[in-house]
């Protein structure tokens, strides 16, 4: 429940920020209007949207193999978009709207976490935001992904809040979408599965009845594409292929030591010496996940380091320069880049004030994505778009902290 009734004012204001986000992000679009796609995953989720329009079922674009490289619900969302001479431009657009939306709902997120002052100062901080509107425009699934992470925490509210079939379906589905966004978000599953249970235990209900829709559907979202690929590929594909890559770019000499150490860097890719572009991608990846598992046990002694880097890069403590190097590589301004890391350094502080004056329900689920962008980093590696998950949670408690600071009337901590 909201601390606070709506009212016209509040829903003005919420627009503002809206439109003030809308601004921001149309502006953001028309400087990259005539610029073509740089060769890094924008490339492969506009060449599949432009494969899926033309009736080319989720191949690999440069050779003949079955293509699951990224999951498939941004390409999905991009494709009716990919015709024509100029289909790029409106591939941008499908994140811009995704970038838009989420400001609206972290805005309707904050008024029931915290009231009106907290919506209003999530709407404004989310328009504002560089770590959010820099990937807006972008042919890529952060967008997507932050939007589906935000929509998973308003049902998730939903499912406790008003026990009905329609909201465990809403939560099921957001789920299972965010898997198919960005396939570290399957982590999500069972975390908000969890909360789920401990949250219905202490209000005495039955548990089970209020999970098990929400798991299965989440199931039977996930279970055509997971069946698709199982049903293609050489050896066994749950949701994407580039896992082998993914590691073996993070355990290699270079993200182990220097300018990269606890990051992703692809001339340890390029360096596998059984590379070949025409290879099976499921036994490509298995072969380069074997190599990175090799490299880890010959230098376990190196991984705490690794792993605090790591950490460190995720939270713009370390490696800052490669970061921003790796940002503006996918398109973002370099200015916007460091505006995004001291950004982020403002609103992880008043994030920390703020998850203390949110009650005690709220607050674990809104850290379930900042537990699952931990387990992502530890797991892979550190940077920008592993920690984009967060996000929202980030955007949504600095809010209250920033309310708080005006007089805003807050949660407080509930057995």
């Amino acid at each position: 429940m909201p601390v606070e009734a709506t009212t016209p004012s509040h829903g003005r204001a919420v627009r503002a920020a809206v439109l003030a986000g809308a601004a921001i992000r149309i502006g953001y679009l028309l400087t990259k209007w005539n610029q073509p796609l740089r060769l890094n995953d924008s490339y492969y989720y506009s060449g599949q949207a432009y494969q899926l329009a033309h009736g080319r079922l989720f191949r690999e674009l440069f050779v003949d193999q079955p293509g699951a490289e990224h999951g498939p619900l941004t390409s999905l969302l991009m494709a009716p978009f990919s015709w024509g001479d100029d289909f790029v431009r409106w591939q941008r657009m499908v994140t811009v709207a995704c970038g838009i939306t989420l400001v609206w709902l972290l805005g309707r997120l904050g008024t029931r976490l915290g009231g009106r002052r907290v919506g209003v100062a999530a709407a404004a901080i989310a328009a504002v935001a560089p770590t959010l509107w820099m990937n807006d425009g972008l042919v890529m699934s952060e967008s997507v992904s932050m939007l589906l992470v935000a929509c998973v925490l308003w049902f998730a509210l939903d499912t406790v809040e008003r026990d009905d079939r329609r909201s465990q379906v809403a939560l099921g589905v957001a789920l299972g979408l965010g898997a198919l966004a960005r396939s570290e978000l399957v982590l999500l599953i069972p975390l908000v599965l969890l909360w789920l249970v401990i949250a219905r235990r202490r209000r005495g209900d039955a548990r089970l009845r209020a999970v098990l829709p929400v798991a299965l559907v989440a199931a039977a979202v996930l279970l055509p594409w997971v069946a698709f690929n199982l049903a293609r590929f050489e050896k066994p594909v749950l949701l994407t292929t580039n896992d082998g890559t993914t590691w073996l770019g993070a355990n290699c000499a270079d993200s182990y030591r220097g300018a990269t150490m606890g990051g992703w860097t692809v001339l340890c890719v390029v360096a596998d010496p059984d590379y070949s572009p025409d290879e099976e991608p499921s036994v490509r990846s298995a072969r380069q996940r074997s190599l990175a598992v090799h490299y880890v046990r010959d230098h376990l002694s190196d991984v705490p380091g690794v792993v605090l880097a790591r950490v460190g890069r995720t939270l713009d403590l370390y490696g800052l320069r490669d970061l921003v190097h790796q940002d503006v590589g996918e398109e973002r301004p370099r200015w916007a880049a460091w505006a995004g890391v001291v950004s982020f350094w403002l609103l992880a502080a008043a994030a920390v004030l703020g998850a203390r004056l949110v009650r005690r329900r709220d607050r674990w689920l809104l850290l379930l994505p900042v537990l699952l962008v931990l387990c992502t980093t530890v797991l892979f590696y550190g940077g920008h778009r592993i920690r984009s998950s967060a996000e929202p949670t980030v955007v949504l408690l600095a809010a209250v902290a920033v309310a708080a600071g005006r007089g805003a009337r807050g949660y407080r901590d509930q057995p």
